[in-house]
Parts: C-alpha cells; sequence; structure tokens
C-alpha cells in the first residue's frame, strides 16, 4: 500500500494533524509525519516532495497557516496529489491560509479541504489511494456505513427524546 506523506509548517500545527494520523491509524494505511517549512527550510520540503514517489507516497498532506506556502511549495515540486489543509491563525482565523492554499496557479494543483480539516485531508488521501487498492477501498465503504449507523442511532435517539 502507498503511504501518505503528512508535512506542517510548526509543531503548533500539530493537533490538527494528530486528527489526520488518527484516521489513517483506523484505515491502517502507513504513513510519515515531518515538520518542514515552505520559507524556513525550503531545500528539506522540496527534497521530500521530489524524492516522494520514489519513496513509496501515494499522496501528501501539507498543512500550514498565515501565509500557507508548504502546500503550494510541495504540489510545485511532485506530481503526486497534494492536499493542503489551511490553518486557523490568531489574526485572520484561517482565512488568509484558506486563500492562500485554494488560489493556486493552473498547472500546479492543490486539493484544499476545510480549516483545520485534519480528517477530511486524511479520508480524502485514503480515497486517492484506494483508486487501486481494493481492500482500501472496502474499509472506506465500511467506515462509511458505520458513520450513516451512528447518525441513524443519534436520529433514532433524538426522535424518542422528543
Amino acid at each position: 500500500m502507498k503511504k501518505v506523506g503528512i508535512i506542517m509548517g510548526s509543531d503548533s500545527d500539530l493537533p490538527i494533524m494528530e486528527k489526520a494520523v488518527n484516521v489513517l491509524k483506523e484505515l491502517e494505511i502507513p504513513y510519515e509525519v515531518h515538520i518542514y517549512s515552505a520559507h524556513r527550510t525550503p531545500v528539506e520540503a522540496r527534497d521530500f516532495a521530489v524524492n516522494a514517489r520514489a519513496n513509496g507516497f501515494g499522496a501528501i498532506i501539507a498543512a500550514a497557516g498565515m501565509a500557507a506556502h508548504l502546500a503550494g511549495a510541495v504540489a510545485a515540486n511532485t506530481t503526486l496529489p497534494v492536499i493542503g489543509i489551511p490553518c486557523k491563525s490568531s489574526v485572520l482565523d484561517g482565512m488568509d491560509a484558506l486563500l492562500s492554499t485554494v488560489q493556486m496557479p493552473t498547472g500546479i494543483p492543490v486539493a484544499t479541504v476545510a480549516i483545520n480539516g485534519g480528517a477530511n485531508a486524511a479520508l480524502l488521501a485514503a480515497e486517492i489511494i484506494a483508486v487501486s487498492d481494493e481492500d482500501l477501498q472496502k474499509k472506506l465503504d465500511a467506515k462509511r456505513a458505520k458513520d450513516a449507523a451512528a447518525v441513524l442511532e443519534k436520529d433514532r435517539t433524538v426522535a424518542e427524546r422528543l
């Protein structure tokens, strides 16, 4: 199975990325986690992206706040799917990161999830890898069914209560 690369610009992004890691663990998808900054460690970020395919990765999740250039910098150096997570900051509540992540130039796409959307980033990475992995596809189908059953149980509980 292909691995998922998880890169964050700072350890302050760790709570968001832990949500992604938890989903990958649940689905038994191998992953690696790194802190690389588009601005402070550009060589390391570039090297990771350039070598990701050869190192067995099938998708990369990149999270950053404020200027949020990490996902774009990674995408510029690989043709693997890159999923950007804009992280909420204290200044503009993550809108700056959202716009920086989603507004990529033609030819360098970055799939973008919600602000602080670690779980959905991992699910999207899993869906990408599942295109060529039938076992993973079955795990995703089972997860969807389990999530739907949980919602229907809550519906039943609320209907009985009210």
